[in-house]
Parts: C-alpha cells; structure tokens; sequence
C-alpha cells in the first residue's frame, strides 16, 4: 500500500508587510517538479487558491483545477493530484497561515474516495450543508447525489458531529454507522469505508467542517492521529490512532512535553499546539518520541500536524502520516 488519497500539502505564511503570502513548507513526496514550482510561488489576496481562501476568509474545495484561477494546474496533474482545499487559519481574527492539501484518486486499485466541504449560515438555516465536493470511484454518483441533498443539523452524522463537538471525527466503517453517518447506505454502494471529519477556521460567523472519505485500497493517510492536552496542560496526550498498515485502530496512549529546554527537539506536533499553525516535516523520522517510532514502523515520508483551533484556542492536534 504505496499511495494514500491524500497526496501533497503546503503551509502558505504572511509575508512580513502582510501583502503576500509566501511558502512557509510543504510535504509532497514523489511530486519534484510541482514542489520546485510551489516553493518558488507568492500569492496576493485573490489569487490562486491560497489567496482566494485568504481573501474570503473561509476554507475554499476546488474539486477540480480546471475552470478555477489555481496556478499550477498542468504541474499538479501530472503529480497525481486531482482535487484540493485550502483552509485558512486565524487567530484573534488574524491570518495566522493558509494549509492547502490535496487529494488524488488511485485508478490502478478501483479505489472509491472523496472531499468534501461543508458550511453552516445561521442566517439561511440551522443545518449544514454540502458547499461542494470530489468524489471518485466507479459507483460515486448516487453518493454524490445523496451528498448534496442532504441537511445535518448539528451534532448529526460525521460532519454535524465535528461541528457540534468543535474537533475532529473519525469513523472506520461509515456503512456499518447509519446512526452516526446518515448516508450509511450510499457509502457502501460506493465502497466508502473510513471518514475523518475537521472543522475548519472562518473568519466569518459561519461553520465549516472537511471531510475526508475513502476505502481500505486507499486510505486517506498512512496514520491518523489525534492529541489532547492533558489535565494540568503539562502534556500532549495521544487519545486515538488509527493504520491500515499498523492494526486498524489504537487506543495505546504516548505523551509529549509541552515544556522541553531549548535545545530540545519540539516535534511537529508540540509546534502545531504552540503556534497554532500547521506544522509538516517531511523526514518524520526525526519527531522526537512515539511519533517517530508509528512513523518508521509505517513507512511514513512526511507529518503534518494540524491544529484544531476553537475561540482563538487550540484545543487538539491532528496527526496525518503520509
């Protein structure tokens, strides 16, 4: 199990006079020639897809390049990369940094898949609903359909629960959770198997939620991870992880210092929790404890760490092993 759905991502920062954004790191694997022409790139507010989501002050889903102002379409395709979506992150209603990742079917597995945003306005209704959407696989379309007739209030199915919770959700089989995912039935007939929900940052009053869907062929990523500060505020504790590769599901606990000296090594991780802002690291490893032991035991080439930002607060880091 060589490739994941997702396939790239990339931390865009302020630059110091606040009029561009500027490559901050990214992880993008086998991808050479779209990385060496990330890294080069800077967008003004508006442009491309960093810039946009910048602009509106919400996450942005191209679910295709074509047709949109992203910047590199040739570049990405040729990387394997179909789809992405930008989120921008903000504290005390400023930029803090923009994570764009993206996503790619595996064609040669038959593997079913899919991005999806979706949004609340307290001022049109008082559930979510799907924004807009990637979806692949041979028997995609009902899903789809069913996807974008659908309302969740909150607290209901694996996006409403993300965003009544305020952190990220994870389930391993969506068919067999008709109760939590109310499209049950679709995502068997597509073959869909897991899901990881996020909420995303907005600097408007909205809600917004990522969700992230595949099947066993295609897992969304080599590990997913999720940590939580610990009662006194001393430690990062590791609460759930899950691997196609390592077992399936972990409840095994591992910590992390949220107070190291100076010259210690933070990690990816601890970084996300400190500052707020995506953290990626693309040899993980290098992490420092637990997390570069899943990292080698998997196969991992690159982290990213994303933290999960409620009331200008970070509440919890999700972990994507690519």
């Amino acid at each position: 199990m060589s490739s994941t759905f997702i396939k790239a991502a990339e931390v865009w920062l302020p630059s110091e006079d606040g009029t561009l954004l500027e490559f901050g790191s990214g992880a993008f694997g086998p991808a050479r020639r779209f990385a060496a022409i990330s890294r080069e790139m800077c967008f003004g507010r508006g442009e491309g897809l960093p810039g946009r989501a910048w602009d509106e002050g919400r996450p942005v889903l191209l679910p295709r390049f074509e047709g949109s102002n992203f910047r590199r379409v040739a570049a990405a395709h040729d990387a394997g990369l179909a789809c992405a979506v930008a989120l921008p992150l903000f504290v005390h209603d400023s930029l803090s940094s923009v994570l764009v990742i993206f996503c790619g079917p595996d064609a040669a597995a038959d593997a079913a898949s899919g991005l999806e945003l979706w949004h609340h306005d307290a001022r049109i209704t008082s559930d979510m609903r799907l924004v807009d959407g990637a979806f692949f696989g041979a028997n995609a379309q009902a899903f789809e359909s069913a996807s974008r007739d659908t309302y969740l209030p909150r607290g209901v199915g694996l996006p409403g629960a993300a965003w009544q919770r305020g952190e990220a959700v994870f389930l391993e089989n969506l068919p067999a959770a008709p109760g939590r995912f109310l499209r049950a039935q679709e995502a068997a007939e597509a073959g869909l198997l897991r899901g990881l929900a996020i909420p995303a940052g907005s600097k408007l009053e909205d809600s917004h939620v990522v969700s992230f869907l595949a099947d066993a062929k295609l897992p969304l990523a080599r590990r997913i991870e999720r940590w939580v500060p610990d009662a006194a505020g001393a430690l990062l504790r590791r609460v759930y992880a899950f691997s196609e590769l390592h077992g399936g599901a972990s409840l095994i606990e591992a910590t992390l210092p949220l107070s190291v000296s100076a010259s210690a090594t933070t990690g990816s991780i601890v970084e996300a929790w400190r500052s707020a802002m995506p953290a990626i690291n693309d040899f993980p490893a290098s992490e420092p404890g637990a997390p570069a032991a899943a990292a080698t035991a998997i196969g991992s080439w690159a982290l990213l760490a994303i933290p999960m930002v409620r009331r200008d607060e970070v509440v919890e880091v999700v972990a994507l092993y690519l």
